[in-house]
């Protein structure tokens, strides 16, 4: 038996039912919250960070650093001020700023300077103002020290800064670079390589550490940078106070 199919009544034409636009639902959500949406960012901008960079002879620091100028924004690479002379090609204001012995003594008496040392019977000192000056303008800072001046630099500025330790890939690259160099005579290579050895074991008191393998270069700078973002998106950021 064939049951018989029903049909739907005719329903007049009806105009489509409009949704509310996007200013509306937001302004009945607020109304429902009993509360404005914020439009302020979420979280602040990141602060100033100051990256302490250090490592042995033949890691090639200078390499990284001048590379990281190159391919980075917003950092500031801080110029040393030393009491020797200016050597031949050296460039006042790049290089050092070069002061008499005099107007360095005035400069530790005054308090001016964040850390220094007698090096080879000459004064090397970092100047505070310098910092200070860039990082108002809301640059990064990069200094650019020896083993001894880390140490010195972690005593003062305890976890505000970032200590980023930089090694060739095996001690054998490292002991090669260095006498690739031809700077040093067979004493001095000598000395070198045995201070390079002792300051691998400060490794452990850096907060990040990066292999500048033989021709990575770029890999290198890369994990520098990685590092800066990295510390730059931390939930808990570092204050420094100089």
């Amino acid at each position: 038996m064939k049951i018989p199919q029903t049909q739907n009544p005719k329903t007049p034409n009806q105009p489509p039912i409009q949704s509310p636009t996007k200013p509306e639902t937001l302004k009945s959500l607020e109304f429902q919250m009993g509360t404005c949406f914020n439009t302020n960012p979420i979280i602040p901008p990141p602060n100033q960070i100051v990256i302490v960079i250090s490592g042995p002879s033949g890691v090639g620091k200078d390499a990284v650093i001048n590379k990281l100028r190159e391919v980075r924004e917003n950092l500031h690479f801080v110029v040393t001020a030393t009491s020797r002379q200016m050597r031949h090609g050296e460039v006042e204001g790049k290089d050092y700023y070069f002061v008499s012995r005099d107007q360095f003594l005035s400069m530790v008496e005054n308090d001016e300077l964040l850390e220094y040392a007698l090096v080879y019977g000459e004064y090397k000192g970092i100047p505070k103002k310098q910092i200070q000056e860039y990082m108002s303008k809301g640059e990064d800072i990069v200094l650019r020290v020896d083993i001894q001046g880390a140490q010195t630099l972690r005593k003062i500025l305890g976890n505000s800064a970032v200590f980023v330790f930089i090694v060739a890939e095996s001690e054998i690259e490292m002991v090669e670079r260095l006498i690739d160099r031809k700077t040093e005579s067979q004493e001095e290579l000598l000395v070198r390589v045995a201070t390079a050895r002792e300051e691998v074991r400060h490794l452990k008191s850096f907060d990040y550490v990066v292999v500048n393998a033989k021709g990575k270069l770029d890999d290198a700078v890369k994990s520098v940078e990685s590092i800066i973002d990295a510390e730059k998106s931390r939930v808990h950021q570092r204050i420094v106070r100089i």
